[in-house]
C-alpha cells in the first residue's frame, strides 16, 4: 500500500464534518537563526571587555600623574607623562571608551583623590594654570580616538604609524595646547602672547610623547585587533556573498 493510499484511507475514516488534523510542522525557534543573522545582531551597549579596558586605562592615567613632573617656566605648569597617557588611551580604546576613561580619571580627582600632578585634587584645580590642559584631555582622547578608529579599520597596516602620528600631532597642538593657552589666559589673566610663550616649551616634549604613544598603540592593535575591530564585524563581512 502506497503513502497516497494510506493518506486517502485515513481521510476517509475521519468522521463527517471533521477535518483531519494537519501534520505538525516544526517551528523555527531561536536556534534556527542563520549564522549571518547571528553575527549581525546588535551588540550590547556595554560589555565586560569595555569596562575592563576603561578601568585599566584610568589606572594608567593615574599612574602617569603620580610620576613627578618637571617644572617648566614660572607659571606652575609641569611637564608630565599625562599627555602621553591621554593620547595612548584614545588611540587604543577609540573615541567613546577613551573619553570615558579620561573623564573618569578627572572625576576621581575632582571628588578629592590626589590623582592630578603634584598630588593635587578637588575642583580648585579648575582655577589654576593647569585647568585648560585638564579640560583638553577629554576632548583630545575623543578626537584622537576617532582618528584611530578610522585608520585602524579602513587603512592598511603599513599606513597606521604615519597617519596616527599626524593625527596625534594635530590633536596635541589644536586641542591640548590651544585649550591650555586659553586656560592660562583666563585663570592667570595673561595676554595671548605671554600665554603662547609659556606654552611653547611643552610642545617638543608632547610631540615626542605622541610618537611613543602611537608606536605603543600600533603594537597593541596588531597583537589584539579585536580592541577596535570587533569579531562580529569581520564575521558579518565574511558571511556576505
Amino acid at each position: 500500500m502506497t503513502d497516497d493510499t494510506r493518506l486517502t484511507t485515513s481521510t476517509a475514516d475521519a468522521p463527517a464534518g471533521v477535518s483531519p488534523a494537519p501534520s505538525p510542522v516544526p517551528s523555527a525557534g531561536p536556534s534556527a537563526a542563520s549564522p549571518a543573522e547571528a553575527v549581525t545582531a546588535p551588540a550590547r551597549a556595554v560589555d565586560a571587555q569595555s569596562v575592563a579596558l576603561v578601568a585599566v586605562f584610568t589606572a594608567l592615567l593615574v599612574a602617569a600623574a603620580v610620576v613627578p613632573g618637571i617644572p617648566v617656566g614660572g607659571f606652575g605648569v609641569p611637564l608630565t607623562l599625562q599627555t602621553l597617557a591621554v593620547v595612548l588611551t584614545g588611540l587604543v580604546l577609540g573615541p567613546v571608551r577613551g573619553a570615558v576613561a579620561v573623564a573618569l580619571y578627572l572625576l576621581l580627582g575632582f571628588v578629592g583623590l590626589p590623582v592630578f600632578s603634584r598630588g593635587q585634587s578637588g575642583l580648585q584645580v579648575l582655577s589654576g594654570p593647569t585647568a585648560g590642559y585638564l579640560v583638553s584631555f577629554v576632548v583630545a582622547a575623543l578626537v584622537v580616538g576617532l582618528a584611530a578608529r578610522v585608520v585602524v579599520r579602513r587603512t592598511r597596516r603599513a599606513l597606521w604609524v604615519p597617519l596616527l602620528v599626524a593625527a596625534s600631532f594635530v590633536t596635541s597642538v589644536a586641542v591640548v595646547h590651544v585649550l591650555g593657552v586659553v586656560g592660562l589666559m583666563v585663570n592667570l589673566r595673561l595676554p595671548l602672547s605671554a600665554a603662547v610663550t609659556a606654552d611653547l616649551p611643552f610642545l617638543p616634549g608632547d610631540l615626542v610623547k605622541d610618537v611613543v604613544a602611537v608606536l605603543a598603540a600600533v603594537a597593541v592593535h596588531r597583537a589584539f585587533p579585536d580592541v577596535l575591530v570587533r569579531p562580529r564585524r569581520r564575521a558579518a563581512a565574511t558571511a556576505r556573498p
